[in-house]
């Protein structure tokens, strides 16, 4: 049976630059939450944000045997360059775009979507949980987030 995975991802910076941080949040195959991740890069833009955010999903993605992966995000940027439609300008996003070319070679299929930021809401939190968390440890310390919803409720 092919292995399919299905994501939404977000990044984010507070300041643009500023302090920045990615997530990712798994769902499975009827669309329901099961686990999130999220971590933060210190300082970056929104856009290297967004790109890490993809590559940590891509690395998941392998990482579990993906075959089939859909990933959405309310980054029209990243989606439209990952699909060709844009190209890709800026020195600090093209190396991190040959990694997500490179990893999604892996993959029988891919699709990768533009959502809007409501219908990205898992992302979007945990990204704000990891960038409130850095903002409490007062440091440097990165945060790594690993996030699943209490069964029960």
């Amino acid at each position: 049976m092919a292995v399919r995975f299905s994501a939404a991802f977000d990044g984010g910076s507070r300041g643009n630059p500023g302090i920045a941080a990615w997530a990712v949040a798994l769902f499975d195959d009827h669309g329901t939450y099961v686990e999130g991740h999220a971590g933060t890069l210190g300082r970056a833009t929104n856009n290297v944000a967004e790109y890490h955010g993809l590559l940590e999903t891509l690395s998941l993605a392998v990482g579990r045997g993906a075959e089939h992966v859909d990933v959405r995000s309310d980054s029209e940027l990243i989606v439209r360059q990952i699909n060709g439609r844009y190209r890709v300008k800026h020195p600090d996003l093209k190396p991190l775009y040959a990694r997500a070319k490179k990893l999604i070679e892996q993959f029988e299929s891919f699709r990768i979507g533009h959502v809007r930021r409501e219908q990205n809401r898992e992302a979007d939190r945990l990204v704000n949980v990891a960038l409130d968390r850095l903002g409490e440890a007062g440091n440097d310390e990165p945060v790594r987030i690993v996030d699943r919803p209490d069964p029960a409720v």
